[in-house]
């Protein structure tokens, strides 16, 4: 128990980085530095800077100068606190541990990014695509490396193909091509199987999500509403979904369709 509440708050702590690091990231800022209010500038002190508590304690708002600070700031500390605690609970060997913990925390800032800017920088694609190549080729148990079996290695192109077909059918409009880099990575480390399964939820879940804002926006507002059918919407963070629901419950494309066969 005290094992896991100290995962979960050494995650949210890394939270509380990758915010940053999503924040500062293709901005020309470092990661150096203290954090400061976006509105007024002024540096943000121990009591500020406390992962969670201290968004609530400040009731959202800058301590200096009032200005209401972002909900992605607890949220991103929260989630990234709930996956590190996860990856507690599953057993892994330290060695698998340490570089899924770096791949969430990768995801994480993926994710985060592509919500506020609607794409997916190459830096971070790629950096997916070396960390899941690890996993291709790692024996955690032994400790050494194995030659991945042919389905393996084929399953990160297999799960690229289409997302590229589709970009390059639509040049760009219909999907991104970050997209499918991130679904590359994803095919690697959860194999074909558990990787098809992964980017079936992530449309389903991004569909539902899609039509249940639509529904509640014709219903709540009068007023043109933001998401129309013909809005860009960032894709990763449902590509994320899926991933984690494959990774913490074992959900493969065999399991998944039994699902729908045999209910």
């Amino acid at each position: 128990m005290l094992f896991g509440i100290a995962w979960f708050c050494f995650g949210a702590i890394i939270g509380s980085f990758l915010n940053v690091v999503a924040l500062r990231y293709n901005t020309g800022r470092t990661l150096e530095g203290r954090s400061s209010c976006f509105s007024c500038g002024h540096t943000l002190g121990v009591l500020d800077l406390i992962p969670i508590f201290s968004f609530f304690l400040s009731s959202g708002r800058c301590r200096y100068c009032g200005s209401t600070f972002s909900w992605q700031y607890p949220l991103g500390e929260g989630i990234t606190g709930l996956l590190f605690l996860g990856v507690f609970f599953l057993h892994v060997p330290l060695s698998e541990s340490v570089l899924l913990l770096l791949a969430l925390s990768l995801l994480m800032v993926i994710g985060i990014y592509d919500l506020r800017h609607k794409i997916i920088p190459d830096g971070l694609a790629y950096a997916f695509i070396g960390l899941s190549g690890i996993f291709l080729i790692a024996d955690f148990h032994a400790l050494s490396l194995h030659v991945p079996g042919i389905w393996d290695v084929l399953a990160g192109p297999l799960l690229f193909a289409p997302f590229f077909t589709l970009w390059f059918v639509s040049k760009g409009r219909w999907i991104g091509l970050g997209d499918g880099k991130l679904s590359f990575g994803i095919g690697w480390m959860l194999g074909l199987s558990g990787g098809i399964a992964a980017v079936l939820m992530a449309f389903w879940i991004g569909a539902a999500v899609s039509l249940l804002v639509l529904l509640a926006q014709s219903r709540l507002f009068q007023r043109r509403a933001r998401l129309t059918i013909k809005s860009e919407i960032p894709f990763a963070p449902f590509l994320i979904i899926g991933f984690l629901i494959a990774l913490f419950f074992d959900v493969t494309f065999v399991s998944l369709s039994s699902f729908f066969i045999f209910p």
